[in-house]
């Protein structure tokens, strides 16, 4: 089984697609990377050679990816928070960021609707 940046890539798919799973890595990243590891983007995950694995580690150790990604994405996410712009406010306030309506949707952020009293009549 291949093990890229501790995660375990599931078998019996493209390493193109194996390789989406980890965080950080799309489909056009994932092809740059076999590129880079000269693995052929069709060849399935069981069918590579230890070498392959090698090359598509050092391969992926050029980007940023999972633990420092995540870590880089909630710093940009807390200076926000902590310069007050809009987009940190709505941050603290746990509402849409990008600019949704929130007078009917939103639930994903807002939460479960809240029932008002004397509303109904």
């Amino acid at each position: 089984m291949a093990r890229i940046k501790n995660i375990d890539l599931p078998k019996n798919k493209r390493i193109v697609i194996a390789l989406t799973y980890i965080y950080g890595i799309g489909s056009t990243r994932a092809k740059e990377i076999c590129a880079a590891a000269n693995v052929d983007e069709n060849k399935k995950t069981d069918d590579l050679t230890i070498d392959e694995i090698n090359n598509l580690r050092a391969a992926t150790d050029s980007y940023v990816l999972v633990g420092d990604l995540k870590r880089e994405v909630d710093m940009n996410i807390k200076t926000k928070m902590e310069i007050n712009s809009y987009q940190g406010t709505r941050h603290k306030k746990g509402l849409p960021v990008r600019g949704q309506h929130t007078s009917r949707n939103a639930r994903t952020r807002k939460g479960k609707g809240k029932t008002i009293a004397n509303k109904k009549k």
